[in-house]
């Protein structure tokens, strides 16, 4: 098994680079990871020293350098950051090199469009994975639990919480790249009410659940992700009768209210520069690189805290000719084995993935891992990484 990693250099491709080298993932042959800066690609192999480990500098615009690249792969990973753009140059690269592709996703951006051109990969006999990770990934494959239980799906609503417990950290640390978060917290999203796929207000739809420790009392609202933009639509779910689907967020009370007040100082319009002495800058790059200083700076002060995630799906419907609400969950705390990476979840989750892709026939197309994956196998590699599954938790909506 080869496999190219396009934005290879970043935080959650190194993570999932070293999974993919990691004694839990046998028949890995040969990893490329490819970025634009030759520090990130230096620091990488410094931080993963395996002979199955090469680096090749990328411009991702540069479409037969990308080709090249590809034609050394079983499969390529699509790590680039959905804002910056050129998700749909790398998903089409791999259906003209006729190479399985699969990508984080996140807000759905473009999971759409990339869904509407189905019938060309499957003509083409070539497969592409879109959303493959954390949430989107096993957020998508706890969907398909619950919906497994059912025989009716009235509706199914997803929820993922960040807690820290600990210190408060004096610096803002963004969870993930930080142009997403404030697109989360910025733009509508898209939800499935009613049986139509319905745009919602930024920050709408809140609900609060008292959940076990260490989360207690969580307020959640909805983001823009792509989940509903695929988990409705799936065999074995649409089929079922599902009227509604819903993704909410919950991130620690003190980064939310720093993300709400960026957005409301204007920090959300990603791609409108601003002219500062007669210079034009994107305010997203401004508010980035003054994040990235400020963490540098301060890096001595910033306490230890533990990280736990909790990813929900709630399922109501009927079974066995009764109304019953069902629910499955996936915890991630701190464990020894995930210390060194930024985001455990969303980087083994591609990488448990990846595997399976590999392990089995192809089946042509484009897909949601929900469509793709069954939940026995995926949930018992997460369980081999330390996350807890966990049908049916206590949580009760305040």
């Amino acid at each position: 098994m080869r496999i190219l990693i396009v934005g290879g250099g970043g935080a959650m491709a190194g993570g999932t680079i070293r999974d993919l080298l990691s004694p839990l993932s046998p028949g890995i042959e040969k990893i490329i990871a490819a970025d634009t800066t030759a520090e990130r690609l230096a620091d990488l192999s410094r931080r993963i020293d395996d002979p199955r480990l090469t680096t090749a500098r990328l411009d991702v615009t540069d479409a037969k350098a990308l080709a090249g690249l590809l034609v050394d792969c079983d499969l390529c990973v699509n790590a680039v950051p959905t804002m910056a753009g050129h998700q749909m140059a790398i998903f089409h690269a791999c259906l003209e090199g006729r190479r399985t592709y699969v990508d984080y996703g996140g807000l759905g951006v473009f999971t759409v469009k990339q869904k509407k051109e189905h019938e060309a990969w499957r003509k083409a006999g070539v497969t592409a994975i879109l959303g493959l990770g954390s949430d989107p990934g096993i957020s998508n494959i706890l969907c398909k639990a619950v919906a497994e239980r059912l025989d009716r799906i009235d509706r199914i609503d997803l929820y993922w919480a960040a807690c820290l417990v600990g210190p408060e950290n004096p610096v803002l640390v963004p969870p993930y790249n930080i142009a997403t978060v404030l697109a989360e917290y910025a733009h509508p999203s898209t939800q499935f009410i009613d049986g139509a796929l319905k745009e919602m207000p930024p920050q709408s739809g809140r609900e609060t659940f008292m959940l076990p420790e260490p989360w207690g009392r969580t307020e959640f609202m909805h983001t823009a992700h792509s989940e509903p933009l695929t988990v409705p639509f799936a065999d074995g779910i649409r089929d079922k009768g599902i009227r509604e689907f819903t993704w909410r967020l919950h991130l620690p009370k003190r980064e939310n209210e720093a993300w709400i007040g960026l957005v409301k100082a204007g920090f959300g319009e990603l791609d409108d520069p601003i002219e500062v002495a007669g210079v034009a800058i994107k305010p997203i790059d401004f508010l980035d690189a003054v994040v990235r200083r400020n963490i540098a700076r301060n890096a001595k002060t910033i306490p230890a805290q533990a990280s736990h995630e909790l990813h929900l799906a709630i399922g109501r419907g009927t079974r066995d000719g009764k109304t019953v609400t069902v629910n499955c969950a996936v915890i991630g705390g701190p464990h020894p084995d995930h210390e060194g990476y930024q985001d455990p979840g969303t980087s083994m989750g591609l990488s448990i993935g990846v595997q399976q892709i590999l392990r089995n026939p192809l089946k042509p197309g484009v897909w949601g891992p929900e469509e793709y994956f069954d939940v026995a196998p995926f949930m018992t590699e997460l369980e081999k990484r330390h996350f807890k599954v966990v049908r049916d938790l206590a949580v009760a909506r305040v």
